[in-house]
């Protein structure tokens, strides 16, 4: 769950200019890099000395973020402007996945769209576009990486899916149940491939201060303040729990309380609440991270 606010920043000083990744150094690659969460996830890891390949639709945006992550941290970052919800967008990223030569040492599959339209008054074109994003493209490039990761030895991969995830029975379709398809598809593979010593998770946070809903048209001001997250603390969180050993993070103890509320709830319970709660915030949407 996402909202609008300024992008996470990135501080001004001198360092060596963009390039391809070094093979020297760690090297992350992260979708939908240029805002939100993905934007949070590279400042973070750059501050931190990896190499970044970044991913989104916007090329001159790349290129502008690409250009002050190295000049602040002294990093590589190689620019990959590809729409996600195509064939070829996501042949391009995978390519460069399966680049055994350069190979990828975590990957950060963000990128990820919610709708402001009612299933019964969306498109088919709408809900398949949103699948091609939340789902195909999570299952695609995480097949990509694997194998590499796998002969390597090493390697993870953190797909970002939701708190909405856990209530795929409420009301908002094909959003929330896409983020259980990322949670539940993360946790399977992560067993698959944890005797390779590869390590994948779903990071599953709640309403998080982003361009998320304002991109997606939703009106998110009724939302309670204490409920919002920022988006440097839910990267934070979610390398942490990587390091832990956790296929799934939910950041934050208030939304850790919510899911595990969410998961011992009786279905029907649970809708209830939720329709209670639409009708008192006025919202009739998709919703989302």
């Amino acid at each position: 769950m996402s909202s609008s606010a300024a992008h996470t920043a990135v501080p001004e000083t001198q360092a060596e200019p963009a390039a391809e990744p070094s093979a020297a150094r760690r090297v992350a690659l992260v979708t939908g890099a240029t805002a939100g969460i993905g934007r949070a996830f590279a400042v973070r890891l750059a501050g931190d000395g990896w190499d970044l390949v970044l991913v989104a639709r916007d090329e001159a945006r790349l290129a502008e973020f690409s250009e002050a992550l190295s000049r602040t941290y002294g990093v590589r970052a190689a620019v990959l402007a590809a729409d996600l919800s195509t064939t070829d967008g996501c042949e391009l990223v995978e390519e460069r996945l399966r680049d055994s030569a350069r190979p990828v040492d975590l990957l950060v599959n963000n990128a990820g769209l919610s709708l402001n339209t009612p299933f019964l008054r969306s498109t088919v074109e709408q809900e398949l576009h949103l699948l091609a994003v939340n789902v195909q493209a999570v299952m695609r490039l995480t097949h990509a990486a694997l194998p590499v990761m796998a002969a390597r030895g090493r390697g993870d991969v953190i797909n970002v899916s939701s708190v909405a995830g856990f209530g795929a029975a409420m009301p908002g379709s094909t959003y929330p149940a896409s983020k259980a398809w990322v949670t539940n598809f993360s946790e399977s593979v992560a067993l698959s491939v944890a005797h390779q010593g590869v390590r994948v998770m779903a990071l599953c946070p709640g309403f998080t201060r982003t361009e998320f809903h304002d991109r997606a048209g939703i009106n998110m001001t009724k939302t309670p303040e204490w409920l919002w997250l920022q988006a440097p603390q839910v990267v934070a969180d979610g390398l942490r729990d990587l390091r832990r050993g956790r296929t799934v993070s939910v950041p934050s103890w208030k939304y850790k309380v919510l899911v595990g509320f969410m998961r011992h709830t009786p279905t029907r319970l649970l809708r209830r609440l939720a329709r209670s709660a639409r009708v008192r915030t006025g919202r009739d949407n998709e919703g989302g991270n």
